[in-house]
């Protein structure tokens, strides 16, 4: 039977700005997206019958209806009268519900391998906006950018030709942290205006690191240390064991910071080893 390998990546927000609520009860953000090298793999076996099948090396990870990569396949179904099934084994590497994107690449890794495992030909346009129904992140990773800029719900994406390759080393504290309970916290009166999202792009543009080291931010910041106060403790813990400005991804409640070299980053990783067990050293993909 066809089967296809492919990669799907993780990402960070390098910055993330929550502009306003909108009528529909999202928000409207600013968000420089970047993909990394910690990735999943999802494997695809064509099926003869119409059944969508999914397998997981992570118990945590819905296998059923509730998993985005069988909305997908179940879309594209319904969509455009496929006659035949699929067989999805997810080997995961991405923690669960860590503010790293993981479930939404899958969905759009989803997306690109159905497409050509079952020869639909849709172009790129099509399959994001099908992503964008399946959820905001999603559309980032149908792009084949390193980089790139999101609006509106961070899913109107904007690839950025950046050259630079960041090493970061990123920790994930294990606990689970959901998207919607995370903007429910928010006070926007409170959140303050800045444009830092388009004063880092020069930032890497020229390589300079400090700078943009001391302009990493995240609105939801504060909804999250509402859900989990003590969060902070693991941001001091870097700024103890490496001297460095860390910073929280999406929703959380991964941790990261950019570091300026592979060796700096590896000792970084050792120090913090000794208190977490999930630290990695992670770079731009």
């Amino acid at each position: 039977m066809p089967h296809l390998r492919l990669s799907s990546p993780a990402k960070l927000n390098l910055s993330l700005q929550v502009v306003q609520k909108r009528s529909d009860g999202y928000h409207d953000l600013r968000t420089l997206f970047e993909r990394i090298d910690l990735a999943d793999d999802l494997i695809f076996t064509s099926q003869k019958d119409q059944n969508i099948r999914i397998t997981c090396n992570d118990p945590q990870v819905p296998c059923g209806a509730k998993n985005l990569i069988y909305r997908v396949a179940q879309c594209l179904q319904q969509n455009y009268r496929v006659t035949s099934g699929v067989k999805i084994k997810i080997i995961k590497r991405i923690p669960v519900a860590a503010g790293l994107g993981g479930g939404s690449s899958n969905a759009a890794t989803a997306l690109l391998g159905l497409n050509k495992l079952w020869k639909l030909k849709l172009p790129l346009e099509v399959l994001v906006e099908h992503g964008r129904q399946i959820g905001s992140d999603v559309p980032f990773f149908l792009y084949q950018s390193s980089w790139a800029l999101g609006t509106e719900r961070g899913d109107k994406i904007e690839p950025l030709n950046l050259k630079k390759r960041l090493w970061q080393v990123l920790v994930v504290p294990r606990l689970k942290m959901y998207s919607g309970e995370v903007f429910g916290r928010l006070n926007l009166k409170l959140t303050k205006i800045k444009d830092n999202v388009n004063i880092l792009i020069p930032c890497l543009q020229k390589n300079d690191l400090e700078k943009l080291k001391s302009l990493l931010f995240n609105d939801l910041e504060e909804g999250i240390l509402k859900i989990c106060p003590g969060l902070l403790n693991v941001r001091k813990r870097f700024e103890t064991c490496g001297g460095v400005k860390a910073n929280f991804s999406g929703s959380g409640p991964a941790v990261f910071a950019v570091v300026n070299s592979f060796s700096e980053a590896q000792a970084l990783k050792k120090r913090l080893s000794r208190y977490y067990r999930r630290v990695y050293v992670v770079r731009t993909f």
